[in-house]
C-alpha cells in the first residue's frame, strides 16, 4: 500500500533511504537545509519541499534522518518543526542516532500533540542505505511497529522491534560499541600484518573465512587497503555515538573496559584531524602510534 511520506534529512544516509521508499512505491516529500539532494530525491521520482511545515503537511507518516540530538531536537520538536505541523494521528519515525532519554522525549511530546512515535536508528551504513541492507532496530508500540514494517522493509533486511520507545537507540548504542571495537583491531591487525611482510590482501581473504570474519572486516578492508577514507560513517558521527553508550551504560552501571579505550581512540582520531573521514580512518591512528607515516 502506497503510503504519503515525508522525510527530514536527506544526508549521506537519508538520501538514498528516501530514493528506497520512492522505489517502493511511496509518495515521498523530502526537505533538507541544501537543495541538491532535494533535487536528486526529485530526479527520482520524489518530491521536494522548502520547509518542515509544507513536506508535513499532509503526510501520514514522517521520517527523520538528521545528525544528533540538537538536529532532532529542533526539526522534531522546535516551533517549526514536525510536531507542531504534522496531521493528527501521524507516525513520526525518527531514524537518526541519539539518545535514549531524547528519543523517549520526542515520544511522550509527540503522543501529547496527538501523534504516534517510534525510535528506528540503524546499522549499515551509506553502502547499507544504498543497498537497502539496513539492520533496523526499533522501539516504540507494537502496533505502531506493525504499521511501519512495510516501509522498514524497504530499508532494510534486518527489522527488528525491540522494546519500547528508547529501546531503539539503546540497542544502537549497543551497535555502535561493537563496531567501533571491531574497526579498531581491524586497523591494528592491517598494521600488523603490513610491518611483517605479509600480503595484506591475501591475510584479509582467509581471516574473513574464519572465526575472525565479520561485516566490518567485509565491508571496511578495501577502505584500508586502498587507505581510501570517503565517508560512509563519518569518524565525527562516531564520536558522538560513544559519547551516547559510554553516558548509557553509566546509568545502567555497566563496565566498557574496551569501550572506553576505543572511545578514547576516536577522540584522538577526532582531534588528529579525521573526524570528516570513514571510522575506518580508525587505521590511521594505529599508523601514527607505530610511528608510521600517514599520508
Amino acid at each position: 500500500m502506497s503510503r504519503k511520506i515525508a522525510f527530514i534529512g536527506l544526508g549521506i544516509m537519508g538520501k538514498p533511504m528516501a530514493v528506497n521508499l520512492v522505489r517502493a512505491g511511496h509518495h515521498v516529500t523530502g526537505y533538507n537545509l541544501t537543495r541538491e539532494p532535494i533535487d536528486a530525491l526529485v530526479a527520482a521520482g520524489g518530491h521536494g519541499a522548502g520547509s518542515i511545515a509544507e513536506a508535513v503537511a499532509d503526510a501520514e507518516v514522517v521520517i527523520t534522518m538528521v545528525p544528533a540530538d540538537p538536529q532532532v531536537e529542533q526539526a522534531v520538536l522546535g516551533e517549526d518543526g514536525v510536531l507542531a505541523h504534522a496531521a493528527p494521528g501521524a507516525l513520526v519515525i525518527d531514524m537518526s542516532s541519539i539518545t535514549p532519554q531524547t528519543s523517549i522525549r520526542v515520544d511522550a511530546a509527540a503522543r501529547a500533540a496527538g501523534l504516534r512515535s517510534l525510535d528506528a536508528p540503524v546499522s549499515g551504513g551509506e553502502a547499507g542505505a544504498v543497498e537497502a541492507v539496513l539492520s533496523i532496530m526499533v522501539g516504540g508500540e507494537a502496533a505502531d511497529f506493525a504499521e511501519a514494517k512495510p516501509l522498514f522493509d524497504a530499508l532494510g533486511t534486518t527489522v527488528v522491534h525491540v522494546g519500547p520507545a528508547g529501546a531503539g537507540q539503546t540497542v544502537k548504542a549497543a551497535n555502535q560499541l561493537i563496531v567501533a571495537v571491531n574497526i579498531q583491531v581491524l586497523a591494528e591487525a592491517v598494521v600488523f600484518l603490513e610491518n611483517a611482510g605479509v600480503d595484506l590482501a591475501a591475510a584479509l581473504d582467509v581471516l574473513g573465512g574464519g572465526l575472525a570474519g565479520s561485516t566490518v572486516l567485509n565491508r571496511k578492508k578495501g577502505n584500508m587497503l586502498a587507505r581510501e577514507f570517503a565517508p560512509g560513517f563519518r569518524i565525527d558521527l562516531h564520536h558522538k555515538d560513544m559519547g551516547i553508550v559510554t553516558d548509557a551504560a553509566r546509568a545502567v552501571g555497566a563496565a566498557l573496559p574496551l569501550g572506553a579505550v576505543a572511545a578514547q581512540l576516536v577522540a584522538s582520531a577526532r582531534a588528529n584531524g579525521d573526524g570528516p573521514l570513514d571510522h575506518s580512518a580508525l587505521l590511521r591512528g594505529v599508523e601514527r602510534l607505530s610511528g608510521r607515516e600517514v599520508k
